[in-house]
């Protein structure tokens, strides 16, 4: 395909750099990429998204809009008190972007019916805020074989990591199983600053355009780590693949 007059200027800047160009913009157009979760992780990714020019994104998320979510969900407004965060995430993504193709999955996503949803994409980013939820992310998408790039916040901390077939250990490898609920500690009891979800959704809708335009270097067997209150990053190299992973072992990689 060629990039008509108005894709030339609308992502001009993009295509300035050379690493990514008019061939990289192409990619981008044509891709597909489901975020998962449409809050706090999934805000900056979509708008970035979004706003690179990726074809076609897929949003899903059950959830409604509540007041506590405004303080760090940036994607959304107060008008869309009670709403469908998935839907008025995809009208914003309208109004940065008319040309981008989104796609609602406005369910409760289970083993059973993400495997069908995922199989479409290119790239799946996990913006999801539950231990059950992020496993079921990684089963689903090693099984499938399909890139995606995990993440998580807790107060002032984040961490992302990212897994493509056959080029490192996936979320289970590296954390094994779901902690039981007595160890866990949710941000609504202590707390998180939206800053870090802006930084850290940020680096994972990097991770997402890298993959697909297929430039720099993907954080695949390693674990980035940031603390915002103290500007401490740290990149960790991950074990290799386990060979007793339930769900690796299951793979051809």
């Amino acid at each position: 395909m060629e990039l008509t007059e108005h894709q030339l200027e609308h992502y001009r800047r993009n295509i300035l750099l050379t690493e990514i160009g008019a061939p990289g913009q192409k990619k981008l157009l044509a891709s597909k990429v489901l975020v998962i979760g449409a809050g706090g992780l999934g805000s900056p990714n979509i708008l970035y998204l979004a706003a690179a020019g990726i074809g076609t994104i897929g949003i899903a998320d059950f959830d409604v809009l509540d007041w506590s979510n405004l303080q760090r969900q940036v994607i959304h407004s107060s008008a869309n008190i009670g709403k469908s965060k998935a839907q008025a995430a995809a009208a914003r993504v309208k109004e940065l972007n008319p040309e981008v193709k989104v796609i609602v999955h406005q369910e409760k996503l289970t083993k059973d019916n993400l495997p069908s949803i995922i199989q479409d994409y290119d790239f799946i980013l996990d913006c999801t805020d539950n231990f059950d939820s992020k496993f079921m992310i990684n089963d689903a998408c090693v099984t499938a074989e399909k890139p995606f790039c995990h993440a998580g916040v807790h107060r002032f901390q984040g961490q992302v990591m990212t897994y493509v077939p056959g080029q490192g250990p996936c979320y289970r490898c590296i954390f094994e199983d779901v902690p039981p609920a007595s160890e866990v500690i949710q941000a609504s009891q202590v707390g998180v600053i939206g800053t870090i979800c802006g930084v850290i959704g940020a680096i994972q809708a990097m991770e997402a355009i890298k993959y697909i335009v297929g430039i720099g270097n993907l954080l695949t067997g390693k674990l980035y780590t940031m603390d915002i209150l103290t500007m401490h990053s740290h990149i960790v190299n991950l074990p290799k693949q386990q060979p007793l992973c339930p769900i690796c072992k299951q793979t051809k990689h």
